[in-house]
């Protein structure tokens, strides 16, 4: 059949994969799983409850929940009955919520619980456009879905579903995705179906999906990366396993033995700190082989460039390291996609030398995800780069600045009641200013160098950028953040949050310290070793790149603090504003 809307998916399905356990969810310590014919009649009975309230066609429907089957059967029942929905994270701020409601004039919001109701009750009175709140799980203060969905089943009427469904227009609002950003108030972006199909479309051959693969889904839905993936899963019928937690994800992946999660590279670099950190406990010829095994991950080539002898150690570390490794996620991962963020050579690297495949790819919120994406086929794939441009896209790299520019039927419809955001983004020519900076190589692979806004400039006219340098000190086990400054200064400088556990135990001490004296030792000690990771970083950074100081935090950089965002990048001006005296310390008495 021809999909040219988001939810012609599910029809499509009926006849290709008419899965028992297409979304899935842990309830009560047991999977429980809804079929397809479980998703079509829970979207069209919450289609028919929201018209039964009033809510019609062109009002937007605002969903503040996590990942669940529920997510799912609200966002198609509104798609069939031309109800744009606006994805909201529950962690989000007050202010900030109190915006994307008011501003998308959303008329209900669907909720995940009774933490997300207190924030809706703190603003209601604020709350100019809201009607209804509906919540998944159970509270006193809202109607419950369940009571939704009885209603909807209630009053469910085929033929004018079906009248309403066929007025859904390709070219039709299908989401209003607010970015979290790094700075500013809140940007409404708007994707139409056909936005998003576009990029279903063009990626769904960038590896061997099949009708019997399963997917693990734990970034949130909110985001579009994780919802773009969702709607590639559900195109090919796999069937989605929503985890518990960010935290159960190894054991969640023992359980359902998925082919393929998506992450973000922060994600992927605490399970290598895991693995590694398993590893320096080993002792004897288990510790040789462990250490000779993470060499030759890191010597690891595509397309078999390293030879036929180091496919035969290769082989030899499979049967000893490797596959432990695999069985940790499932054992049978065919592929794991990284986004969000740039990913660090090394981690590919590795994790492809072990048989766990990795493609990187690249875009935004406002190209609905895709812009570049390494593919399945090793001669398709280039480690440290965003991978190759997709077919029905055309990118440009800017002469003046090397700024990235993208057209393509993926380009968002622009942002909501925003036209002025709108022209600043996207230019008279239809070119759609991305904010990165990259390269495009010989063969044609995609390389990110940097955020053009991150780039800053030191006191000697050398242009610095931050993420890379960034990502070679987090190599270190022992530096679980950091954000490189010194804008406009003499020298480059870093502020670094330790990985104590680590540092502790490389100190062979206790977490648990108690003597105030004892503790300065520590503290002393732990300095020390920063300074000796800096200091082999520095080697392999060119001299005005080097860190010629930087301080230590005794902190954590979250989500909920505000330092960092719901992808977990870096919240910049945040973090300065609310480190001014360090900083003012760093830069006080120059060299």
């Amino acid at each position: 059949m021809n999909i040219t809307r988001v939810f012609d998916i599910l029809e499509h399905l009926q006849s290709y994969a008419p899965k028992t356990d297409l979304l899935n969810a842990k309830r009560a310590g047991q999977w429980q799983a809804y079929s397809l014919q479980d998703f079509i009649n829970h979207s069209q009975w919450v289609a028919a409850a929201l018209l039964q309230l009033g809510i019609a066609k062109g009002d937007n429907v605002a969903i503040m929940a996590g990942n669940r089957p529920e997510w799912n059967f609200v966002d198609f029942g509104c798609q069939q009955v031309g109800m744009p929905t606006v994805p909201i994270y529950p962690t989000i701020s007050h202010d900030d919520l109190l915006f994307i409601l008011n501003h998308s004039e959303a008329k209900l919001i669907f909720i995940q619980d009774k933490v997300v109701m207190q924030k809706i009750q703190a603003i209601r009175a604020q709350l100019k456009y809201l009607k209804h709140i509906i919540c998944f799980d159970d509270t006193d203060a809202a109607s419950t879905f369940d009571s939704l969905v009885a209603m909807g089943k209630a009053h469910f009427d085929a033929a004018h579903f079906a009248e309403m469904r066929a007025t859904v227009l390709p070219t039709d609002l299908y989401t209003i995705l607010y970015t979290s950003g790094t700075t500013g108030i809140p940007k409404g972006v708007m994707i139409s179906h056909s936005n998003m199909l576009s990029n279903v479309m063009i990626c769904k051959g960038i590896a061997p999906f099949t009708n019997q693969w399963r997917a693990l889904s734990f970034l949130p839905l909110n985001h579009v990366y994780e919802r773009f993936l969702n709607t590639l899963y559900l195109y090919h019928g796999v069937s989605i396993f929503y985890a518990e937690s960010i935290d159960t994800i190894g054991e969640n992946c023992r359980e359902i033995k998925p082919q393929i999660f998506v992450a973000v590279p922060r994600v992927l670099e605490k399970v290598l700190e895991r693995i590694s950190t398993a590893g320096e406990g080993l002792n004897g010829f288990k510790k040789l082989v462990f250490d000779w095994s993470m060499r030759v991950a890191m010597r690891y080539e595509l397309c078999n460039k390293n030879g036929w002898f180091y496919d035969v150690q290769r082989k030899v570390c499979d049967a000893l390291v490797y596959k432990k490794w695999r069985a940790a996620v499932g054992g049978q991962i065919a592929v794991i996609v990284s986004g969000g963020a740039a990913l660090n050579p090394k981690l590919e690297r590795i994790f492809t030398c072990a048989g766990l495949p990795m493609l990187q790819g690249y875009g935004l919120t406002e190209t609905c995800v895709v812009i570049s994406v390494n593919r399945w086929h090793e001669r398709q794939r280039q480690f440290g780069s965003v991978g190759l441009v997709v077919e029905n896209s055309i990118v440009k790299i800017a002469e003046e600045d090397g700024e990235i520019l993208m057209k393509g039927p993926s380009q968002m419809m622009g942002y909501y009641k925003n036209t002025a955001a709108t022209a600043e983004v996207i230019d008279s020519e239809g070119w759609l200013h991305t904010g990165d900076v990259g390269v495009i190589d010989s063969e044609g692979f995609l390389k990110i160098t940097d955020r053009k806004k991150e780039i800053f400039k030191n006191s000697a006219g050398k242009y610095i950028a931050p993420s890379a340098i960034e990502n070679k000190l987090k190599e270190s086990k022992y530096i679980e953040q950091c954000m490189v400054i010194g804008e406009g200064q003499k020298f480059a400088s870093a502020l670094i949050i330790c990985n104590m556990v680590n540092c502790l135990k490389q100190l062979s001490l206790s977490e648990t310290i108690r003597d105030a004296q004892a503790a300065e030792v520590v503290k002393e000690q732990i300095k020390n070793l920063i300074a000796s990771e800096v200091k082999i970083i520095n080697q392999r950074l060119a001299p005005f790149e080097q860190i010629k100081r930087y301080r230590i935090l005794n902190t954590t950089w979250s989500i909920e603090s505000g330092e960092i965002t719901p992808k977990l990048s870096l919240r910049r001006k945040v973090i300065l504003g609310n480190n001014k005296e360090v900083i003012a310390e760093i830069f006080g008495s120059q060299d």
